[in-house]
């Protein structure tokens, strides 16, 4: 076993590994306008740690179907539990929102819904 040497506990974190969150007004637009659009982000339901890195250069992933999986996996923080038919407007709301936003870069993705008959395939169409 390598003895303990306080100078390597006194060194702190390495620069590579300090990073500073992203701020300003880019990171607050798109935070702000997911909200008042009522769409869903895994970014936001998940909790994700990079939510501002992805949102200040112009990034996001929606989740359509709702916020509420019907799974409760157990490395996902998205919330689960009973749910609402999916909402026929939703996409629309996303597809306004990346227009409105002029994001580079969008990434689709969904809940679990094993309480709709075709697991929500239709609602993808």
């Amino acid at each position: 076993m390598k003895p303990h040497r306080v100078e390597e506990e006194l060194m702190g974190k390495p620069p590579w590994l300090k990073q500073r969150l992203p701020a300003g007004f880019i990171c607050e637009e798109v935070g702000t306008l997911i909200s008042n659009a009522k769409v869903h982000t895994v970014c936001q339901e998940a909790q994700c740690p990079n939510i501002w890195e992805c949102f200040s250069r112009k990034t996001a992933t929606f989740m359509i179907m709702g916020d509420r999986c019907s799974r409760n996996c157990r490395f996902c923080a998205v919330n689960h539990g009973p749910n609402r038919f999916p909402d026929p407007e939703e996409p629309l709301r996303i597809a306004g929102m990346v227009q409105n936003l002029n994001l580079d870069y969008v990434v689709i993705t969904s809940v679990t819904r094993d309480d709709l008959p075709d697991g929500g395939a239709s609602f993808f169409v």
